[in-house]
């Protein structure tokens, strides 16, 4: 109510105003015929985000346009670790509540996809899932991996900055809203090495606030944990079962199968973990490995050094120093070099102490230069190539003082004239990325379903940023390519085929042994033998022979010359036996599927490739070759026999020899 009175010039006062106990009402409210909004509510927790809610009525004997109600976050703080987890608290409150009349210990049911937000329970070692509330206290998570909130049953939006309807998120390095430059991406595979002398293995160490962990074994071997906490203090964790637990306040969660093992941590980790695998089979493992490792050591610019001169105008600069953000203290500047996100500020530079110098003086206290002569510099020479490419190595360079005079000229000073910024440094580290290591992928299954094949897998040379690239030791290498048994026997089929595919097995076992895998280096790929170009007798097969190359970022193959191949390249043409022709001594009948077999078998134990001897020497003086002379013999009779005979034999390589190697005499 307010009490006012007119004064003789007609000029209204304000006597007094009683304000009510609710906060005044504005303009807009008054125009929507709604009360003011009333004091918020009690948070709903008292820790790990609740909600809170405000209230307003109605004037209006008619409707109001809009809500009664609003909320807002609270408690946005961590809770302890031994609080446990809400929801879960929620569902136990029920376990001295008999449920068909019955007692049970209620576990919560989380990330239900179609209601988040109603309270579902499973009594412990039973399969009854239970909704023992329709709704789930206000502040409660709608999912275990996000700030969304369930208020009065519903799923609402919650941002990383913790406002209500916010789609502000935080980047992989849990900065919220941020750009992902504080922290850097790690991902790698280790290979276990069996060895007798060894039960354990280091797999990876990952640092203190690291995020996103994710580890995948697969073999028979077993992860388990180291940790140090930054108080130094060392525990150990074996991972023996499958489930969610705290390890150094950092939630781990563990699922154990028979021929792998996954390990997941969301972080921020609390301490150092080493994961380390034990030993456990005959076989070897290996250990796909991701996460988000932050940037400890960062630039940070430092405030402006003393001006250069007392009076009649100087200059001073900043500089940047290399940071350490956990234990919050300056380090060499090579710790801040060896993250390439890492940028060194540019050094700023400013004005000071314009007031004239006093007449009695006559010069400025440090330099007699005046406002608008250049200040002498620290100037220095390029550095140094690195003495190493990688791996850590050192370059130098030369720093020299020097003053530059109003037409441009540079001539070297004496050093105390820059001694107001600090020398830069002659020597530094470089290239202290590691070197760029092999990386060996899985391998590709058997070649053949029986007995004995190939398998291949495809070996990459990656650089310190995980990044495909060259520079890794050829001796180094691991082999892509390795013999490998099936256990099933192999049996000769009995059932009737088309004459090309009655081939013996070990000829087939031969042509397995004759592929090449594709890989990064250039080589010849042959595709597979034409059919016989003749269905009885002796006639020829061909193929195409092609130079290819494995591109490694695409998995795709690309044709190349055939000039960029090295190495002998495949022949493209062979001869072929089909069996014997109608009319010849030997007849083949098709109602008798062993016969061709039991030919060719008989043709290969007979018949053979063997050397006879070299040719002429193709020079008389100065050098020559002679090639020797491969010919077809019949092992019994040791007779030449026609080459025919020997294409189920592999034909011996050509081979060459040196002769006439006295000099020729001069003409």
């Amino acid at each position: 109510m307010e009490c006012c009175r007119w004064t003789t010039a007609g000029t209204f006062l304000l006597v007094s105003l009683v304000l009510s106990s609710r906060t005044a009402r504005s303009e807009e409210d008054r125009d929507s015929l709604w009360d003011a909004w009333g004091s918020w509510s009690e948070c709903s927790r008292t820790c790990g985000g609740g909600a809170s809610y405000s209230l307003r009525r109605c004037l209006s004997s008619k409707t109001c346009e809009g809500r009664n109600i609003r909320y807002r976050t609270c408690s946005n703080v961590d809770c302890p670790p031994e609080a446990g987890d809400f929801r879960a608290q929620q569902c136990s409150a029920h376990n001295d509540v008999k449920y068909q009349g019955q007692f049970y210990e209620w576990l919560p049911i989380s990330n239900d996809p179609d209601n988040p937000c109603s309270l579902k329970c499973q009594a412990r070692g039973t399969a009854l899932v239970v909704e023992l509330a329709p709704k789930v206290l206000d502040g409660t998570r709608c999912y275990t991996e996000s700030l969304d909130m369930c208020i009065s049953g519903l799923c609402q939006i919650v941002g990383c900055d913790h406002q209500l309807g916010s789609a502000v998120k935080e980047d992989n390095c849990g900065v919220c809203n941020g750009d992902g430059s504080t922290c850097r991406l790690v991902r790698g595979q280790y290979k276990s090495q069996l060895s007798a002398n060894k039960l354990d293995d280091t797999v990876v160490a990952i640092p203190y606030g690291s995020r996103q962990v994710r580890l995948v074994l697969k073999g028979p071997d077993h992860l388990y944990l180291e940790t140090k906490s930054l108080q130094g203090v060392n525990s150990e964790n074996s991972l023996s079962t499958t489930g969610s637990f705290l390890v150094e306040n950092s939630s781990i969660d563990f699922q154990k199968f028979p021929d792998k093992e996954i390990l997941r941590i969301s972080g921020p980790l609390t301490a150092d973990f080493t994961i380390k695998i034990h030993y456990g089979g005959a076989s070897e493992s290996s250990v796909q490995f991701i996460f988000y490792q932050p940037i400890i050591h960062r630039w940070r610019e430092t405030d402006f050094f003393p001006c250069s001169a007392s009076c009649g105008g100087g200059y001073q600069l900043t500089s940047a120093e290399c940071f350490d953000l956990r234990s919050n203290r300056m380090v060499a500047d090579q710790y801040c070099h060896y993250y390439p996100e890492n940028i060194k500020p540019k050094p700023k530079l400013q004005e000071c102490n314009l007031d004239p110098c006093p007449a009695s003086d006559g010069y400025k206290q440090i330099m007699p230069y005046d406002l608008y002569h250049p200040l002498p510099r620290w100037e220095s020479t390029p550095w140094t190539a690195c003495s190493s490419s990688c791996g850590g190595g050192i370059q130098s360079r030369s720093i020299s003082c020097v003053e530059e005079d109003i037409q441009g000229h540079i001539s070297p000073v004496e050093e105390w004239k820059c001694m107001y910024t600090p020398k830069m440094p002659v020597v530094q580290p470089c290239n202290i990325f590691d070197c760029p290591k092999w990386l060996a992928q899985e391998w590709s299954p058997c070649t053949v379903t029986c007995g004995q094949g190939l398998r291949y897998r495809v070996v990459l040379c990656l650089d310190h940023r995980g990044m495909h690239t060259g520079g890794c030791s050829p001796k180094t290498k691991p082999h892509v390519k390795e013999e490998c048994i099936v256990s099933t026997p192999c049996y000769k089929l009995k059932e009737k085929l088309p004459v090309e595919a009655k081939l013996p097995w070990y000829k087939q076992a031969q042509e397995m042994e004759e592929g090449t895998a594709i890989s990064e280096e250039p080589s010849f790929i042959p595709e597979a033998w034409s059919t016989c170009s003749v269905t009885c007798g002796v006639g020829s097969q061909v193929r195409l022979v092609k130079c290819q190359v494995l591109l490694s970022f695409s998995q795709s193959v690309a044709d190349l010359p055939i000039d960029e191949c090295e190495g002998p390249k495949p022949a493209s043409q062979r001869a072929c036996y089909s069996g014997p022709c109608s009319g010849e001594a030997t007849e083949y009948a098709p109602e008798e599927p062993e016969f061709l077999y039991g030919s060719l078998q008989e043709f290969d134990e007979l018949y053979d490739w063997e050397y006879e001897g070299f040719t002429e020497c193709s020079e008389s003086c100065g050098g020559g070759v002679q090639e020797a002379v491969v010919t077809c013999l019949n092992k019994q009779t040791r007779e030449t026999a026609d080459e025919t005979l020997c294409v189920t034999s592999r034909r011996p390589p050509q081979l060459l020899k040196a002769c006439s190697l006295d000099p020729c005499p001069p003409r």
